[in-house]
């Protein structure tokens, strides 16, 4: 669905935001991209309680690093970054992708273009090609399934990381969830406020095995969409 936001005009440059979590092979090379299409971008690494090299990597390459002691989570991640940009960037649009590799950054200036029709813009996968995992096919359709019913909106793609936001969702929406659940309560949540969401295809990367725990993190989506449940039987 595309469309019109009466909000303010962005006027900031873009806030990108990169949660990692043992992520020291693949957010080197994603910041650089980053760099080469997104120009005067403000790129904010969170590392997530890495056990590896991360931190030291997003140190080297990133403007400012959040970092967390243990690993808490994506949501938890996304939470603080986004508080970050809140204070200290609140005219500027937040672009989220991941550190693995995953979302090309050769595709953010279309999803930063596509704010000026929507208040939200994510990046969505071709799930059904053949280089998606077919428990990934089946999880992602299934909840995107489940979300389309509390949102009454078309989403093909709910499950992607790849998201572009303007900056008063940004301050505005206080998800629930420390984990991949937080993405899902996010884009349900804003719905229900009455902003508008749209999608932007992007190519579908899969790399490295991602931190995303089939049952675990399944079960906490679809917890998410169950304390919504009341909005799928709306008139």
């Amino acid at each position: 669905m595309i469309a019109s936001t009466d909000a303010p005009g962005i006027t900031g440059a873009p806030v990108c935001v990169l949660p990692a979590f043992d992520a020291d092979a693949t957010v080197a090379s994603v910041v650089t991209s980053l760099r080469r299409h997104m120009g005067g971008a403000f790129v904010l690494g969170v590392d997530d309680g890495s056990l590896d090299a991360t931190r030291s990597v997003l140190k080297r390459a990133c403007d400012h690093v959040i970092c967390f002691d243990t690993n808490r989570g994506k949501g938890a991640a996304l939470r603080a970054a986004f508080a970050y940009a809140a204070e200290h960037f609140p005219r500027s649009p937040v672009i989220t992708l991941d550190a693995d590799g995953q979302h090309d950054p050769a595709f953010a200036p279309r999803l930063l273009a596509a704010l000026d029709v929507a208040d939200i813009v994510i990046g969505t996968r071709e799930i059904g090609c053949p280089s998606v995992p077919p428990h990934r096919r089946i999880a992602n359709f299934m909840s995107t399934a489940a979300t389309r019913a509390v949102t009454r909106l078309q989403l093909t793609d709910s499950q992607s990381g790849f998201r572009a936001l303007r900056p008063e969702v940004v301050a505005a929406i206080e998800a629930q969830g420390d984990r991949y659940e937080y993405e899902t309560d996010f884009i349900v949540r804003a719905s229900h406020r009455g902003y508008s969401i749209t999608e932007v295809a992007v190519p579908t990367i899969y790399g490295p095995p991602s931190h995303f725990r089939e049952l675990v993190d399944s079960w906490r989506v679809a917890r998410v969409l169950w304390s919504h449940r009341a909005a799928a039987f709306r008139s």
